[in-house]
C-alpha cells in the first residue's frame, strides 16, 4: 500500500457515537477477538458484556462516551471512556479489527477518550492492558501514557498473564 493509499483509508474512517447495536458489537468482537489471537475463554467476552452494561446503566453525558470507528459502512474499532471518580477517567475496551490495524484508528480513538476527558473535568485517565498487546501499548505510549504497575495474574483460561497499569496525567 503506497503513503496516499493509506492516507485515504485513514480519511475514510469516521469516528462517531454508538448507534443500536452498536454496543452488541462490541461485546461480540471482543469475545471473538480475544478468544482467536489471546486463547481467552468466555470469562474475557463476560468482562466485556459487564463493562458495556455498566456504562448503559451508569454512564453520563458529561462524564462517559463510547466511540465506534466505522470505514465504507462497516465498524472497525471501538474504545469507551468511563468515569471512575470524580478526577478520573478509565479507558476501557479500546479494539481495532484486525483489517484495520496500522491505519491509525486506535490513536484516533484514544486521541478522542483524551480531548473529552479533559473536556469533562478529569485529571487522569488510567486503563488496564496487558503485557503482551505490543501494538496497543505503544498506542498508549504515544499517547502520552506511563506504567505505573504490573501484576502476575491468571485469568481468562490462561496462565501467567502480565497485567498493567498506565496512567496519563492531564
Amino acid at each position: 500500500m503506497t503513503y496516499d493509499e493509506k492516507q485515504a483509508d485513514v480519511a475514510a474512517v469516521v469516528v462517531r457515537p454508538p448507534q443500536a447495536g452498536d454496543l452488541g458489537w462490541v461485546v461480540h468482537r471482543q469475545g471473538v477477538l480475544y478468544s482467536q489471537e489471546r486463547g481467552f475463554n468466555q470469562q474475557f467476552e463476560g468482562l466485556a458484556a459487564r463493562i458495556v452494561a455498566d456504562f448503559v446503566k451508569n454512564g453520563r453525558r458529561d462524564t462517559d462516551r463510547c466511540w465506534m470507528a466505522e470505514k465504507d459502512g462497516a465498524i472497525v474499532g471501538s474504545v469507551f471512556l468511563v468515569r471512575q471518580s470524580d478526577t478520573v477517567g478509565r479507558l476501557r475496551l479500546l479494539l481495532v479489527e484486525p483489517s484495520a490495524r496500522g491505519l491509525g484508528i486506535g490513536s484516533r480513538l484514544v486521541a478522542e477518550c483524551v480531548d473529552f476527558a479533559r473536556r469533562a473535568g478529569y485529571r487522569t485517565i488510567t486503563l488496564s492492558t496487558e503485557r503482551d498487546l505490543e501494538a496497543a501499548r505503544r498506542v498508549y505510549r504515544k499517547a502520552g501514557f506511563r506504567l505505573t504497575t504490573s501484576k502476575v495474574h491468571d485469568s481468562f483460561g490462561r496462565r501467567g498473564l502480565i497485567a498493567e497499569t498506565w496512567k496519563l496525567t492531564l
